[in-house]
C-alpha cells in the first residue's frame, strides 16, 4: 500500500530512482512508531539521486496522471542538533546506502524520544525548531501536534515479514492445489476403472485376465485409500490438540485481565497501558476464535471426506463381488452363442440349396422377359408414331377454329358499329343516314382535320364534366361540416391552453420536489463522507442550476491528503465508498423500510470496511437491510445468515443461521 501511494512502481524503470525510503532505512527494533512519527509523509516518497531524476519522475506521474511523493538527495539541509531533554532519534536509524544518510540528517536529524506525550508537549513549547516524539508515534513540532501514528505503520522489516508471511501461504496454498490435483486424478481414474469395469462384462476369456489385473488395481487403490484415511485421521488429531491450546492460551490471556483491571486505579498512565493491553488480548481472542471457527469447518470438511472415502470403499467391494457374478453369467452365454453358432451352420447349408434351385428358376423367368419386354417395346413405338400424327392433326385443326372464331368476331363488331351509328343519328340528330351522307360537311379551321376537330370537341365536352342536380345540397352540408370543424378546432385550442397550464404547474411541482430532494441529499452527502473520509469533504453540485428540469449532478470527492475531485482520479476503493455516501444519503433523505445491496464493499479495505460497518449499525436500527455479501466481517455484524450450499453429488440448499442467537 505504501509503494502504491508514493508511486514507486510508476517510475521504478527511471533512471535515478532508487526506491522508497522505506526500503533504504534500517530502524532499531522497538523505534519504528518513533520513526514513522518523525519522518511523517516523506516515509512514503520516492528517493531520487538527484535533482534531474526527480524532476524525471514528476514528469512521468504527471503524465500517467497519478500522485505520489518524490524526494531529491542533498536537496535538503541538514537540520540542528536534537533538542535537550530526550534520546536523539538518528542514531538508531541506518540507511542502506551511504547517500540515505544525508537524507536521514535532513529529515530526522532534530528528532528526539521522550517517554510521555506530555514531555514532548514540553519540548515542543520550549524549544520550537524541536521534533519530539515518542514511542507510540506521537509527533510534537512547530508544524502541530499528533496523538498516533499518521501512515499505516509500514517500515521495511515489516514489508519483509509480510513477504515472508505471504510466501509461507503461497506454500500452502500450492501445497493445497497439488493435493486437490492428485485427489482429482485419483477420482478420474477411478471413473475409468469403473468404466473399463462395466465393458469387460461383455468380453471373453482374454478379457476375464485383464478383469483379474483391475481387480489388483482396485485393491492397491483400495490400500491407498485406507493410508489416506490414516492420514486424515491423524490430521483431524493435530487439529483437535492444536484447539486445545488455543482455547488455553485464551483462558491464560483472559485470566490476565482482571489482574490489570485490579490496577487500572492505580495510576492513570498505567491504566491507560493495561487498556492497551487489554485491547489487543481481545483482539487476539477474536483472532483465536476465528480461528477456530476455521479449524471446525476443516475438521467438518474432513469428516465429509472420511465419510465419503468408506462409501467409495463399500462401492469398491461392492463391484468386485458384482464381477464375479459377470464371470458366471458371460460362460453362461458363450454356451448359448456356442449352441447357436451349430444351427446357423446347419441352416446355412439348408439355405445354399435351396439358393441354387431358385436361381436357376430365376434365369428362365429372365429370358422370358426379356422377350415380352422386346414386344412391349415395338408395340409402344407404333403407338407414338400415331399418337404424333394426331396430334399435328388436332394442332391444325384447332387452328383453323381460331381463325373462324376472330373472322365471325370482326364480323358482328362491325355489323355493332354500324347499327350503333344509324341509332346514334336518329336519335340525337334526328336524321336518316341517307340524308346524313347527301348533308354537306361542316367548315373546318385552316390546318385542322375533321377527326381533329372531332376529338378536339370531344376533349371540350368531357372538360365540362356531367351536370350535378345535387350541387346546392352538398353545399349546404359542407357549411355545417365546416361550422362543425370551426367548433371543434376551438375546443382543440381551449384544451392547449388547459394543458399547457397544467404543464406548467406540474414542471414548478417537479422543480420545487428536486430542489427540496436535492437540498436534503446534498446536505446528508457532505455528513457522510466526513464520516466515510475522516478529513476530506465532498459535496453535489447541479450542472446547470438556473433549469432544474434539464439539469445534471456532479459528484466532488476530496479525500484526506489528495487535491482532486473527480471520481475518475480516486481508486477503485475510494470511488466505491463515495458511491455509498451518495447512496446512504439518499436512504437517509427518503427512508424506506427495506434496502437491498449486492456486494457493495466487495471492493474495500479493512478501515472503510470497518466505516461501512458503523453505517449499517446506524441504518439497522430504523429499517431492515439486506446485503449480499463475501465479506466474513460483513457476516459478523449480520443478524441472520441464509447461504446455498451443495455436497458432492447432491443437490442445493439453503442453511439459515440466526448469528445473533448464536453470539448469545
Amino acid at each position: 500500500s505504501a509503494r502504491a501511494r508514493a508511486g514507486a512502481e510508476r517510475v521504478a524503470e527511471i533512471d535515478g530512482v532508487l526506491g522508497t525510503l522505506l526500503d533504504l532505512v534500517e530502524v532499531d527494533d522497538g523505534w519504528e512508531p518513533a520513526f514513522e512519527a518523525a519522518a511523517g509523509e516523506a516515509m512514503l516518497a520516492v528517493v531520487c539521486a538527484d535533482a534531474d531524476a526527480a524532476r524525471r519522475a514528476l514528469r512521468h506521474l504527471v503524465a500517467g496522471d497519478a500522485s505520489g511523493a518524490v524526494i531529491a538527495l542533498g536537496s535538503r539541509a541538514a537540520l540542528g542538533s536534537p533538542a535537550s531533554g530526550g534520546e536523539p532519534l538518528r542514531p538508531h536509524v541506518r540507511g542502506r546506502d551511504a547517500q540515505v544518510d544525508g537524507l536521514l540528517d535532513a529529515l530526522i536529524g532534530g528528532a528526539v524520544r521522550v517517554g510521555t506525550w506530555d514531555e514532548a508537549l514540553d519540548i515542543a513549547l520550549s524549544d520550537p525548531r524541536a521534533v519530539a516524539v515518542t514511542p507510540d508515534g506521537h509527533r510534537f513540532s512547530s508544524s502541530g501536534w499528533r496523538l498516533g501514528a499518521a501512515g499505516g505503520g509500514a517500515t521495511a522489516a515489516a514489508l519483509d515479514d509480510a513477504r515472508a508471511k505471504a510466501e509461507a501461504a503461497k506454500a500452502e496454498l500450492d501445497r493445497r492445489d497439488a493435493a486437490a490435483r492428485v485427489a482429482k486424478e485419483e477420482l478420474a481414474s477411478a471413473r475409468r476403472d469403473e468404466a473399463d469395469l462395466g465393458r469387460r462384462l461383455d468380453t471373453n476369456d482374454a478379457r476375464f485376465h485383464a478383469s483379474a489385473e483391475s481387480l489388483a488395481r482396485v485393491q492397491g487403490e483400495r490400500r491407498e485409500t485406507a493410508t489416506e484415511l490414516e492420514n486424515l485421521e491423524g490430521v483431524v488429531a493435530e487439529l483437535q490438540e492444536r484447539l486445545t491450546r488455543e482455547s488455553a492460551r485464551i483462558a491464560e490471556l483472559e485470566s490476565l485481565v482482571p489482574a490489570l483491571e485490579a490496577d487500572e486505579a492505580a495510576e492513570a498512565s498505567a491504566a491507560r497501558q493495561r487498556g492497551e493491553t487489554r485491547a489487543r488480548l481481545e483482539s487476539r481472542a477474536a483472532q483465536l476464535a476465528s480461528q477456530r471457527k476455521d479449524l471446525e469447518v476443516r475438521n467438518a470438511g474432513l469428516r465429509e471426506r472420511k465419510v465419503f472415502l468408506e462409501r467409495r470403499l463399500v462401492e469398491t467391494e461392492r463391484r468386485l463381488e458384482a464381477d464375479k457374478a459377470a464371470r458366471v453369467e458371460a460362460a453362461e452365454r458363450r454356451v448359448k452363442i456356442e449352441r447357436a453358432l451349430v444351427a446357423i451352420e446347419r441352416l446355412s447349408a439348408l439355405v445354399d440349396a435351396h439358393r441354387l434351385t431358385i436361381e436357376g428358376e430365376l434365369a428362365r423367368l429372365h429370358e422370358l422377359r426379356r422377350r415380352q419386354t422386346d414386344e412391349v417395346r415395338a408395340l409402344t413405338q407404333r403407338l407414338d408414331a400415331s399418337r404424333r400424327g394426331r396430334t399435328a392433326a388436332e394442332k391444325e385443326l384447332e387452328a383453323t377454329r381460331e381463325r373462324l372464331q376472330r373472322v365471325e368476331i370482326e364480323t358482328a363488331e362491325v355489323r355493332l358499329r354500324h347499327e350503333s351509328a344509324v341509332e346514334t343519328l336518329r336519335r340525337e340528330l334526328d336524321t336518316e343516314p341517307d340524308v346524313a351522307e347527301a348533308a354537306e360537311l361542316p367548315e373546318l379551321p385552316e390546318g385542322a382535320t375533321a377527326a381533329g376537330r372531332t376529338r378536339d370537341l370531344e376533349r371540350e365536352l368531357r372538360l365540362l364534366g356531367p351536370i350535378n342536380p345535387l350541387a346546392l345540397e352538398e353545399f349546404t352540408a359542407l357549411q355545417e361540416r365546416h361550422a362543425f370543424l370551426e367548433q371543434q378546432l376551438e375546443d382543440v385550442k381551449t384544451t392547449r391552453r388547459e394543458l399547457t397550464r397544467i404543464i406548467k404547474a406540474v414542471d414548478a411541482e417537479i422543480q420545487n420536489v428536486f430542489a427540496a430532494a436535492f437540498a436534503d441529499v446534498a446536505a446528508n452527502f457532505a455528513q457522510l463522507f466526513v464520516t466515510l473520509f475522516p478529513g476530506g469533504t465532498g459535496r453535489l453540485v447541479l450542472t446547470n442550476p438556473d433549469d432544474l428540469l434539464a439539469t445534471g449532478i456532479e459528484v466532488e470527492a476530496k479525500p484526506s491528503g489528495k487535491n482532486v475531485k473527480k471520481l475518475s482520479l480516486l481508486s477503485g476503493g475510494e470511488r466505491s465508498l463515495t458511491a455509498l455516501a451518495y447512496l446512504f444519503a439518499v436512504f437517509r433523505s427518503r427512508p424506506s423500510p427495506f434496502y437491498v445491496m449486492d456486494e457493495v464493499e466487495a471492493a474495500l479495505d479493512d478501515v472503510n470496511l470497518h466505516r461501512f460497518l458503523g453505517l449499517i449499525q446506524e441504518f439497522r436500527n430504523d429499517a431492515q437491510l439486506l446485503i449480499v455479501s463475501h465479506q466474513k466481517r460483513t457476516m459478523e455484524a449480520a443478524d441472520c445468515l441464509l447461504g446455498v450450499t451443495m455436497q458432492p453429488g447432491g443437490s442445493s440448499k439453503v442453511i439459515v443461521e440466526r448469528a445473533a442467537a448464536a453470539r448469545t
